[in-house]
This record gives structure tokens, sequence and C-alpha cells, in this order.
């Protein structure tokens, strides 16, 4: 059992959960994930780990509610437990000396996105970080960003904070005033695709981690198939990051749509 020792929440339908696993919070790399389970039906949901702790052996998870698993587990609360938790699964973020990187976070892509951001700017690259989400209440996790990064640059589609417009928008601005060595950009899956094909008009190499829905994470199932290059491959053990450029977004999307009308996460 994986007892969750601390709760928080950013927004009605997104939460911080800080969770007791000490041997999953002593391996964890950026970009790894985690599949949790809560009660003894429950379904498997792929969450990305924001943070560990490794001196009390915590990991921090931040799960959106959209559906009626994910609702269980925003529901839980500090003294409650995971009935699961396996990881770390998938491989690490690629963590090198680049020169300047824009990481690219939409909504609670911002989540998986921090560890990257810290793994690289300890790394000596320069960081611009640019959040983006629909609205103010949904930009998270501001602060810790901003101790990592050089500059943050904030986009909403509402223009309730930072600057109204898209994550495009915001990173076209900067790909126009200089060099960019390496894009990241982690989020809902059509931001990732017209990321992807912004930074591919510049010619900047470009990451992105994919969200497709997961069963066993072990590459068994199959359920988290994408075509990359041309090659089908799995997210849950080929990735969850891809060079950006060679991933059939359209695929992925309608993909991810096959379980909408099934009540489903």
């Amino acid at each position: 059992m994986f007892r969750i020792v601390e709760k928080s929440r950013f927004s009605e339908k997104v939460v911080r959960l800080v969770v007791e696993a000490p041997r999953v919070a002593r391996s964890r790399r950026p970009g790894h994930f985690v599949i949790v389970r809560t009660g003894a039906g429950g379904e498997r949901i792929p969450l990305t780990i924001a943070d560990a702790d490794t001196e009390i052996g915590t990991v921090t998870l931040v799960v959106q509610e959209v559906g009626a698993s994910t609702r269980n587990i925003c529901a839980l609360e500090p003294g409650d437990c995971f009935d699961d938790l396996v990881g770390p699964l998938g491989r690490a973020t690629d963590i090198s000396l680049k020169g300047t990187v824009v990481c690219c976070g939409g909504g609670v892509g911002t989540a998986p996105l921090l560890p990257i951001i810290q793994a690289m700017k300890e790394a000596g690259n320069r960081v611009i970080s640019v959040l983006a989400a629909r609205t103010r209440e949904l930009i998270i996790l501001e602060d810790d960003v901003r101790r990592f990064s050089d500059e943050v640059i904030i986009m909403t589609d509402d223009g309730s904070y930072g600057t109204k417009g898209l994550v495009t928008q915001g990173l076209e601005n900067v790909l126009l005033r200089e060099h960019i060595d390496e894009v990241v950009a982690i989020g809902p899956a059509v931001m990732m695709k017209f990321v992807s094909l912004l930074t591919k008009k510049y010619d900047v190499p470009t990451i992105c981690s994919l969200n497709t829905i997961m069963v066993d994470g072990t590459g068994m199932c199959g359920a988290c198939r994408v075509t990359v290059d041309g090659r089908m491959r799995f997210v849950c053990v080929d990735g969850p990051e891809f060079d950006a450029h060679k991933v059939d977004f359209d695929e992925m999307i309608m993909r991810m749509k096959a379980y909408n009308n099934y009540g489903h996460d």
C-alpha cells in the first residue's frame, strides 16, 4: 500500500498528491512515470512523476479529474492509500548540455515538464519556459518553474494572465528573436502537434512526451501504440518521449478518441 501524506489543489479539478514510495523515489529520473490503481477493480492510470524526495521517500503526482477513475483518485485524502503504484516506467529524458532549451507546458503538462526544466538547468543550459492554459487558474507550478528558468512566458487563451494567445504564439516569438537548440513540449496531444509543426518550420529539434491510453505499462497490451518515423512504437516502453517531428499525431489523436463514448478516462 502506498500512503498519501499530503494533498493540495491547484484548481477544482487538478490535485497534487505526495505519496510514500521510497524505492520509486530513489530510482526516478526526469521523464519517468508510474501507473497507479485505487480500489479492487480500479482502472490503471499512468501519471508522470512531477517531483521526488529521496530523503523521506516520497513522489509527487499531479492528477486532473477527467473521468470516474481520476475522480476517485482526486477524492483521496492524506492517510488513504493507492492499492498499487508501479514504476518508475518508461525511458528517462536525455539530459545534456545543449545550449538554449525552450520547455513548453500545456495545462497539467507543466507537472511532468518541471523535473525536465530543473535537470536541463542543472546541466548548464539556458532554459526558457513557456506555460500555457485556457485560463489563469489552470497555470500550475509557476513559482517552481521560475526557480529553474532563465525566463518564463505565460500564455492564456482568454488573456486572464500573462499574454493572450496560444503556446505556439509564445514559442514563435522566442524562435524569431534568437537561436534555440532544442524544444521540449508536454501537454495535450493537439498542442504538441502544433508545436511540432511550428518547430519543424524553423528546423529546431523537438522532443514531446506522449500521453496515450495505457493498460499494463510494459509493452504487452499494445494499447499505447503510436507510429513514429513510419514504425509502430509503444509509448510505455519505447517512450514516453519521442522526436516530435516523427510522430504521427493525427493517428494518435484519432486512437485516443476511441474510448470517448465508453466512460473511460
